[in-house]
């Protein structure tokens, strides 16, 4: 059922005037009041735009890119690309182009349902959201039944390098096969003899964190080879760096570590030369992602490569709908193991 103004104005005990002005920021209001307002906006899921609410087919020429971090090149390369590709749907001047926004939550489940909310204000044509969930069941809830609402008002929602959400409310879901890369990066060091190897994982609460984990837990246990220490930290440099005292405090011989992503692993390698160690003789790094930069790092990284241009072409193009999306909304991305000179046998 349509909320209406009147419905608001009711929960928050104000009239439809005063609901209306909060709304439209066009008249002074009390803080007090203008919380209760706002607060029954958010509860009722209300739309500010009364055309949206009416007519449930009707969408702009707006299209949101969410993403954790525009400076981080994960997400750049893919949102860059998906834009790209939400620029080619149109034809020319007023022949159906639309307008990409990229929208950077900086890893806040909080920030991601505003921006949700304000695309869903502004009839988005689709939302693309870019890069791992939250595994927190509350948020999870919180943002399949927005994106459910979103796509019974028209909205294509397309995910990114995340799992499907609950429901059937995604258009198209590209899933990156992190458990894969990370089982073929630790099957990598074990072939080379490794045993004592240590890893920079990423933030415990996010899908990609776990599934590469996962992977490389599997492959450990397969080997019969004892789980080495773990860290958790944000993906990024810092991250790595921090994480090599933690690692070596748990056990001194380790000979590899393999880090949450190839900026993660760049901190790790950083970390490890100021200790005086050399890489790969004394201790090997393997990155994930194969971003720009792994090539020409001293040494290179051994990683994983993730087609990010070509996933983030193609989630604009499910979003425009000039791609037609598999009969399960599924799209499996694979990873493929890219050996370069950071991995080396263990010293002897």
């Amino acid at each position: 059922m349509t909320v209406t103004l009147a419905d608001v104005a009711a929960r928050a005990r104000v009239s439809p005037a005063t609901v209306s002005r909060v709304l439209n920021g066009n008249y002074p209001v009390a803080a007090a009041t203008r919380e209760r307002v706002l607060r029954a906006v958010e509860e009722l899921d209300y739309v500010l735009n009364g055309t949206a609410s009416s007519l449930a087919a009707a969408t702009s020429d707006l299209v949101g890119v969410l993403v954790h971090d525009i400076a981080d090149p994960f997400f750049g390369i893919m949102a860059s690309a998906a834009q790209h590709a939400i620029g080619e749907g149109g034809s020319g001047r007023a022949g159906g182009e639309k307008l990409a926004v990229v929208c950077n939550t900086g890893g806040s489940p909080e920030r991601e349902l505003t921006y949700l909310t304000l695309l869903q204000r502004q009839r988005a044509a689709a939302v693309i959201l870019m890069g791992g969930g939250l595994e927190d069941p509350v948020h999870l809830d919180a943002t399949a039944a927005k994106l459910a609402r979103m796509a019974e008002a028209g909205t294509r929602v397309v995910l990114c390098g995340r799992p499907p959400v609950p429901g059937d409310a995604h258009t198209a879901a590209l899933v990156f096969d992190n458990r894969t890369g990370g089982r073929l990066l630790a099957e990598h060091l074990l072939g080379l003899g490794h045993r004592r190897i240590g890893y920079a994982a990423g933030p415990a609460d996010r899908t990609t964190t776990r599934h590469r984990l996962d992977g490389h837990r599997q492959a450990l246990a397969a080997a019969g080879v004892p789980e080495g220490p773990t860290t958790h930290g944000p993906y990024d440099r810092v991250s790595g760096h921090a994480a090599v005292a933690e690692l070596f405090a748990r056990d001194p011989d380790l000979t590899a570590i393999v880090a949450a992503n190839d900026t993660v692993a760049l901190g790790v390698c950083a970390a490890l030369r100021e200790r005086g160690l050399t890489i790969p003789g004394d201790v090997s790094v393997a990155g994930f992602d194969d971003l720009p930069f792994s090539v020409d790092a001293v040494p290179a990284l051994t990683t994983v490569h993730l087609p990010l241009h070509g996933s983030g072409t193609r989630a604009g193009r499910l979003a425009m709908g000039t791609e037609e999306p598999p009969a399960d909304g599924t799209v499996p991305v694979p990873g493929t193991l890219v050996v370069r000179d950071s991995t080396a046998p263990p010293r002897a």
